[in-house]
């Protein structure tokens, strides 16, 4: 799979994104979602309470009313710790709990026509909590729900966090599941 840009991104592709700071993660981030607020669609960042905070930092600095956007269902926001718990049984996934924790928050909109951009962090405090095959489940299940819903998907993983030689076969396995790569492990965003 050859590095795309994250503008690449297209109404029905799950892209995965290997960070090396914060700050490129934001940018980054913010960019992916920057669209599907400005064209009247939705825009969902399931991430960590400091990811979240620089997003609404970044989308308001873009010229994005952050707090009209969230009233006017735009733009949502939920903790990714919170969400995993919905779904975890057992330290394994559910994928009928997982369904239930995320269709609703994609369905309303992505059935209007809208169009749907999420960034995700569950897999990353998954496989950062030493849990990647559960992570690789959860990409597996995202796949699934983007196969009964048109929404474009980034999950974002810290590029330390897949590298080296303990992961390179679930790293193998994170592109097989992804249609687009920015950033890959190893090279400079």
């Amino acid at each position: 799979m050859a590095p795309a840009n994250i503008l690449d991104a297209g109404p029905s592709d799950h892209l995965v994104l290997f960070y090396t700071s914060n700050a490129e993660l934001i940018d980054r981030v913010g960019t992916y979602l920057l669209p599907a607020i400005r064209d009247g669609g939705l825009a969902i960042a399931i991430a960590t309470p400091v990811h979240r905070s620089a997003l609404g930092e970044w989308l308001d600095r873009a010229g994005v009313d952050v707090v009209a956007a969230r009233a006017d269902g735009h733009y949502l926001e939920l903790d990714a710790a919170d969400i995993i718990r919905t779904f975890m049984m057992e330290d394994w996934p559910s994928a009928a709990e997982f369904w239930a924790a995320i269709s609703p928050l994609i369905a309303p909109a992505a059935g209007a026509g809208r169009p749907v951009r999420t960034f995700g962090e569950m897999v990353s405090l998954l496989w950062d909590a030493d849990q990647v095959s559960a992570a690789i489940e959860v990409e597996a299940m995202w796949n699934e729900l983007g196969s009964q819903y048109p929404f474009s998907l980034c999950c974002g993983y810290p590029a330390r966090s897949v590298t080296g030689p303990s992961h390179r076969d679930a790293l193998a396995q994170l592109y097989h599941l992804h249609t687009l790569a920015v950033g890959p492990p190893g090279e400079p965003g």
